[in-house]
């Protein structure tokens, strides 16, 4: 079970401090490693983000728009066993030499059912990926849906009150339906403004250097 997953725990400054089960870990806000993997596509006009659509049936934030692929490390794995988030909720095997490291960024998410305070191991991949190639995990992701990094930045610190997306959901008969949507500020999950504001700006340094 999930909830039974062996995590790391840390102090605020990064300090190891022992091991405890992932339900535990959220009970008491215990900072633990997770590994965020953000798809960009650089085109002349600009970069996109791909977002996932989060399935229905999860149990928080569900039906909400999300970092690519994320996961928990466990006790036992390092940075670079995360990839197989990307593997298992989207159906993309990427070699680690394929994803370009960010940093550790801190991620806190409280709400009144657990307190996520993440240390977040962040990567890049910075490839134009065809719809087609995602194959969703349903019970985990509804869809994929791509945006403007530009026009996300100005969303989510409140310079625009709604913006399109655009991508697929998976329907009923596993089916991708593509879709154009509008959406709001609500419909992401409350991710902390200070690691939107260092994920887009790592993003930005990044796509500057290359130019």
């Amino acid at each position: 079970m999930l909830e039974n997953e062996l995590l790391k725990t840390f102090d605020e400054e990064g300090n190891e401090t022992g091991i405890e089960q992932r339900s535990v870990v959220h009970q008491a806000g215990h900072w633990h490693e997770t590994f965020h993997c953000w798809f960009v596509e650089s085109q002349n006009a600009g970069t996109y983000l791909y977002f996932q659509l989060r399935s229905s049936v999860k149990k928080d934030y569900a039906n909400l728009l999300d970092i690519t692929a994320a996961g928990h490390i466990l006790s036992d794995e390092s940075p670079a066993d995360g990839l197989r988030e990307v593997e298992e909720e989207l159906g993309i095997t990427l070699a680690f030499d394929e994803v370009i490291p960010l940093g550790l960024i801190k991620d806190e998410l409280v709400s009144p059912a657990f307190i996520d305070r993440e240390l977040c191991h962040v990567y890049l991949y910075d490839r134009q990926v065809p719809l087609e190639a995602f194959k969703l995990q349903r019970e985990e992701v509804a869809g994929i849906f791509k945006v403007c990094t530009n026009d996300f930045k100005k969303l989510w610190f409140r310079e625009l009150n709604e913006i399109e997306v655009a991508g697929f959901i998976i329907n009923d008969f596993g089916e991708k339906i593509l879709q154009t949507r509008t959406v709001a500020r609500r419909d992401f999950v409350p991710h902390e403004d200070s690691y939107i504001e260092s994920v887009i700006k790592a993003i930005d340094n990044l796509i500057l250097k290359d130019l």
